[in-house]
């Protein structure tokens, strides 16, 4: 026998069984000591992470810009007037109908724009009208968002945010990793399934909560809070860059910790603290408390979005009363059937 598997008296270890016991037998300063190694290793993760992050900066700055960036266009697009310019200067607008019915101008996107210039042909000068595919339609009012630093240490503050926020991200995997390698081990059979179906379970619907704000959501609520802005008259074409970064990473990290609904209710149901029937019931206050907290956490506070935050929690809600449903039938089912075994059992 290794010295690994003896205490530290020279006796072996008492025989256990996973299901019952959970692992093997330990001394509280082997506890101790493996509690140790676990946080250095999760503590040495998050700090590689956040060095991994602070290189890859200007990467990360593009991928948190691009809602911001893609919405803006979007919004650009919808536009249905072709700006008209001589020179530099934008003297007039010509509506896109007109130019592309009256006038024949193959506009290939709202963007495109008309230069007035004079033209030779042959021995006259002539004024003439050209699409210019090359250059974008954008008039002062009409520019997007842009972001800057305000202070000597804004790009540092920047930079802290990405490294915090990323390196919390990227080494998420590893810290649970590493705290499932403390834990697992003295848990049971059936505790270790279930711990392994609620951590899949839960990282799926973390990265679609992610997924569902970065490309649906923060577009429209960015979009919505410049149109706000400007609607009280406020100008809306600078932002403090470390602001943007942090309500975007914020944000992203709040959407996607509300797509644990499922995870908490079902947890809560499997341990015995609900069931379907109490999670139906409460399904009229539900509606109240999500569409409440949307109402808070969404940044424009215009009822469109709020009802694009409310909508996929209310339907994770219904998946959490769909699958407890689905669980009593299956425990009524193997009761109706143990029963009947055991009455077969006593009348033969």
């Amino acid at each position: 026998m290794s010295e690994s598997e003896q205490l530290p008296g020279g006796d072996a270890y008492p025989e256990w069984s996973e299901e019952e016991g959970g692992g093997p037998v330990k001394t509280f300063l082997e506890h101790l000591e493996d509690l140790r190694w676990m946080l250095i290793k999760c503590v040495s993760a998050v700090l590689i992470s956040m060095l991994f992050c602070l290189v890859a900066s200007n990467i990360l700055v593009d991928f948190l810009t691009w809602p911001l960036k893609s919405g803006q266009q979007n919004r650009a697009a919808e536009t249905k007037d072709v700006g008209l310019f001589l020179g530099e200067d934008r003297v007039g607008v010509v509506p896109e109908a007109v130019a592309t019915n009256v006038f024949s101008w193959d506009l290939t996107n709202a963007l495109t724009r008309v230069n007035i210039r004079f033209k030779l042909i042959g021995t006259n000068t002539v004024l003439v009208a050209e699409v210019d595919l090359d250059q974008v339609d954008q008039p002062e009012w009409e520019k997007g968002v842009e972001l800057k630093n305000y202070s000597p240490i804004g790009a540092f503050l920047v930079a802290f945010q990405l490294m915090l926020y990323g390196g919390l991200v990227v080494a998420s995997p590893f810290v649970i990793f590493f705290v499932g390698q403390f834990v697992l081990p003295a848990l049971r059979i059936h505790e270790k399934k279930f711990l392994y179906q609620t951590a899949g379970f839960g990282s799926l619907l973390f990265v679609l909560g992610i997924s569902f704000c970065y490309f649906i959501v923060m577009q429209i609520a960015l979009m919505a809070t410049v149109q706000f802005s400007q609607w009280m008259g406020f100008g809306a074409d600078e932002w403090r860059a470390e602001d943007y970064i942090s309500f975007v990473c914020k944000l992203m990290l709040a959407m996607g910790l509300s797509f644990q609904l499922p995870v908490v209710l079902l947890t809560m149901v499997k341990v015995g603290f609900l069931d379907y029937m109490k999670l139906s019931k409460f399904r009229p206050y539900w509606i109240v408390i999500n569409l409440s907290i949307c109402a808070v956490i969404t940044p424009t506070g215009d009822p469109f979005t709020m009802v694009l935050m409310a909508l996929p929690l209310q339907f994770l809600y219904e998946l959490s009363v769909f699958i407890s449903r689905f669980w009593e039938k299956r425990e009524q089912a193997a009761t109706a059937k143990l029963e009947k075994t055991k009455d077969d059992s006593d009348s033969a």
